[in-house]
């Protein structure tokens, strides 16, 4: 095998692979979206689950509690509707709007927003009905090229 063939053979796996890559995209963008956009339901799915688990065991927690304490409702009514606490000898600590704003912040996830999978960039560009074409026909062409330009030399 001379270097000219090795030349011939390495163009010729370049252009047939690039070109199956981009016909392969043009065809399978559509399940690569939706396969992006289930990933993301999933996550969403799976977040709003942990959240009623955590629910769950609050609410499993207050009914052990009124089982074993009567006057549990008299201490939690005041604070599930919102009145003030009765008890002399209780302190409240009044808070400022600010003040509960920045607590609110403290107490937000802030890997919520980067748990979310974005649907990559590249994606997105690919699937529109006009690229997904341009697609289509420029991998048909490499192939095309690469089996007409790339042939092997018969002598």
């Amino acid at each position: 095998m001379n270097k000219s063939e090795i030349i011939r053979i390495a163009l010729f796996i370049m252009f047939f692979s690039i070109g199956a890559s981009a016909l392969g995209l043009s065809v399978l963008s559509d399940d690569l979206v939706r396969y992006y956009r289930d990933v993301k339901l999933r996550e969403s799915a799976q977040q709003a689950k942990e959240k009623l688990e955590i629910l769950n065991e609050d609410y499993g927690s207050i009914l052990k509690n009124l089982d074993e304490d009567p006057n549990y409702i008299k201490r939690i009514a005041p604070i599930v509707s919102g009145s003030e606490y009765r008890d002399p000898n209780a302190i409240f600590p009044k808070e400022t709007a600010r003040e509960m704003a920045a607590a609110r912040k403290t107490f937000e996830d802030p890997n919520e927003e980067a748990a979310e999978p974005v649907m990559p960039v590249w994606l997105s560009r690919s699937s529109q009905p006009q690229k997904r074409k341009i697609l289509f026909f420029c991998g048909v062409a490499l192939i095309l090229i690469s089996f007409v330009c790339f042939r092997p030399v018969k002598l």
